[in-house]
């Protein structure tokens, strides 16, 4: 392979300044797996045709889902109802006067 790291540096250079690793189309056909492993990575790769970039390879960004958290009822509650939960008859009492017994 051609360019600054090859496949097989196999990312020795990580520790110095950071590089954007390159590759050529003969490298990708023969050892994908270590160019698709550095962009697992989240590395970049540039690709060479002919000894000239005409594309750059780099990770998919998926965005992370925002924690679900729990709603807060207390406060929903306090919305609904500014002065507290209304206060009203028991269930035995409303149960009792639809079945006619005042």
């Amino acid at each position: 392979m051609s360019g600054k790291t090859s496949v097989a540096d196999r990312g020795k250079c990580r520790d110095k300044i950071p590089i954007m690793k390159t590759a050529s189309v003969v490298d990708l056909r023969n050892n994908f797996a270590s160019v698709s492993r550095w962009i697992y990575e989240g590395e970049s790769v540039t690709i060479q045709k002919r000894g000239r970039a005409f594309a750059i390879l780099s990770p998919a960004v998926k965005k992370k889902p925002a924690p679900a958290g729990w709603p807060d009822y207390e406060a929903r509650l306090e919305k609904i109802f500014p002065g507290g939960l209304v206060k009203g008859r028991s269930a035995e009492q409303v149960v009792s006067e639809l079945r006619g017994n005042w």
